[in-house]
């Protein structure tokens, strides 16, 4: 062989390591946040996931998307998605580990963080099937809606084997579900949906409508929005009826979307489909909105997991690529780089699981805090995602570029999660709608704010400012919707503050105030302070 065509100086393949026990920030809120129970099961994903053939399978669904066939052989209509056979294997073993649904089907303190670990161990390396994964577990407080639907649906939703077939719902011992809100004249405004829902007068609606997004087609069941002589109305409609034969559900095409490939989005038309009606006729949006903030929560954890997947491999390939004479991470402009994408993994982290913590409780201050900070972190979190995958892919240089490497996946996945469940305006809209309809929640997370007073005095500073502009929106609301964005960046960065300093090691807590909320902080990672403890960032990525 040509002595040119050696190769020296390249990383190995980041593979074969512990995904759950090499992510320090992932470990300590779980066991901060009463979940320690469930290491043994985390530590089982984290060798799953982080294993040679799954990482090549992820690799395999997003460059073999799924395939939509509307027609048979013989001209039958079928509206069937293929997918590659990797994806299935993904989805299976995330079902089986609880991805979806373990905090419902065994409730017991910190299972929504430990239910929260778990989807974002699987989505870090694929994150395509964390949106039916996502769907099956959000869609549980709606069904309750419906005792009689949830009786059928819920053991299956609940189940952990995974069976792709279209099949009649009393043949299937496992679900997943998806959801159909949106209609191309009026996107995040689902009151003007124009879909029909007709009674059919024997405990069945005949809808009606097109629908322009139809996230996991593929699913057993959905819920769809319709108009009905009551108003806008939730209802659950089933792929394949009782007895076997399909339901109306035709699928017009699948989405050539910028990233999230693995995963398929149809538009669909219904005619006089068949659905049943979940909750109360007249209040859709109320029953679905179940639905939508336990997503919300998803699009937290799914740009958490993307982040800790770009510091890892920038960092792993950093630790093993030597330029001018020294290894990259021990450059001192390197060094600076990541200590501060992982700085951002670490803020997003800990809120991700503090979020979820909230979830594990019914207490009315727990309920109160997270109607407006999963808005919030949902906000920032995932509006951090994408800069943050292009920093660490920069750190990559070419290869970086390359779809050889994951983090060019990457990049294209993480806008999705701030697109999803409402995009930047949508979600600080909700805010101000969460402040006016609910004081309660801004005096809840006023109080998580208020727990952290008296360590740092920028901190400090900051919740002296985030107050005072809080106080001046909701006393004049009818310029509130132009300062939404200000606001929500500054209760997100002061929700992430507060939860460091109480919870993460001083290196990071001190960190985060100094870059994010300091006098001296920068627009660009990177750019740090003197004086922080950048080993330390460091060696926790």
């Amino acid at each position: 062989m040509s002595t040119t065509h050696e190769v020296v100086n390249q990383a190995p393949p980041r593979e074969g390591l512990n995904e759950y026990l090499t992510n320090p920030a992932l470990t300590e809120a779980v066991k901060r946040f009463d979940a320690q129970w469930a290491a043994d099961g985390l530590t089982e994903v984290g060798a799953l996931v982080g294993r040679p053939d799954f990482q090549h399978d992820a690799e395999l669904a997003h460059t073999q998307p799924p395939r939509l066939s509307t027609h048979d052989r013989w001209g039958n209509r079928v509206d069937t998605v293929e997918y590659h056979p990797a994806y299935h294997r993904i989805l299976g073993a995330a079902v089986e580990h609880g991805a979806h649904t373990s905090c419902w089907a065994d409730p017991r303190p910190g299972a929504h963080v430990a239910r929260a670990a778990t989807f974002m161990l699987f989505a870090q390396v694929e994150p395509g099937h964390a949106c039916p994964m996502s769907m099956t577990h959000a869609v549980v407080p709606s069904l309750r809606l419906a005792p009689e639907l949830a009786e059928q649906w819920l053991p299956r939703v609940y189940a952990r084997g995974y069976d792709p077939a279209p099949r009649a719902p009393e043949a299937k011992a496992s679900a997943l579900f998806g959801m159909a809100m949106t209609e191309k004249q009026g996107g995040s405004d689902v009151r003007a949906n124009t879909t029909r829902a007709a009674d059919a007068g024997d405990g069945t609606y005949l809808l009606t409508g097109h629908k322009w997004f139809c996230s996991a087609p593929q699913s057993d069941a959905f819920l769809v929005l319709a108009q009905t002589s009551g108003g806008l109305s939730c209802f659950l409609v089933p792929r394949v009826l009782p007895g076997g034969q399909a339901n109306v559900f035709r699928i017009q095409r699948l989405k050539d979307k910028l990233g999230n490939r693995s995963n398929a989005s149809a538009e669909i038309e219904l005619d006089r489909t068949v659905g049943r009606l979940v909750g109360e006729e007249g209040r859709g949006v109320r029953t679905i909105i179940e639905m939508v903030a336990q997503t919300r929560l998803d699009c937290v954890l799914g740009s958490t997991a993307g982040m800790r997947q770009a510091v890892a491999e920038a960092a792993w390939h950093t630790r093993h690529r030597g330029a001018f004479g020294a290894l990259l991470v021990d450059q001192p402009a390197m060094t600076a780089v990541i200590a501060d994408l992982q700085l951002e993994a670490e803020a997003a982290t800990w809120t991700a699981i503090r979020l979820a913590a909230a979830y594990d409780t019914e207490d009315a201050e727990s309920v109160a805090f997270r109607r407006l900070a999963t808005a919030v972190a949902k906000y920032w979190v995932c509006k951090r995602g994408p800069h943050h995958a292009y920093e660490a892919l920069e750190c990559l240089g070419g290869n970086g570029y390359t779809e050889a490497f994951p983090l060019a996946r990457r990049y294209r996945e993480q806008p999705v999660m701030a697109i999803w469940e409402g995009s930047g305006n949508v979600i600080a809209l909700d805010v101000l709608r969460a402040m006016a309809r609910e004081p309660e929640s801004v005096e809840a997370v006023d109080r998580e704010l208020a727990s952290a007073l008296g360590v740092h005095p920028a901190y400090d500073a900051h919740i002296a400012t985030t107050r005072t502009l809080l106080g001046r929106t909701m006393a004049q609301p009818d310029r509130a919707p132009a300062q939404a964005r200000r606001l929500v960046e500054a209760l997100a960065l002061a929700l992430q503050g507060a939860v460091l300093i109480r919870e993460a090691p001083a290196a990071v807590a001190d960190a985060f105030v100094a870059a994010r909320l300091g006098a001296d902080r920068s627009l660009e990672y990177g750019a740090l302070a003197p004086g922080l403890d950048l080993a330390s960032l460091v060696s926790r990525a």
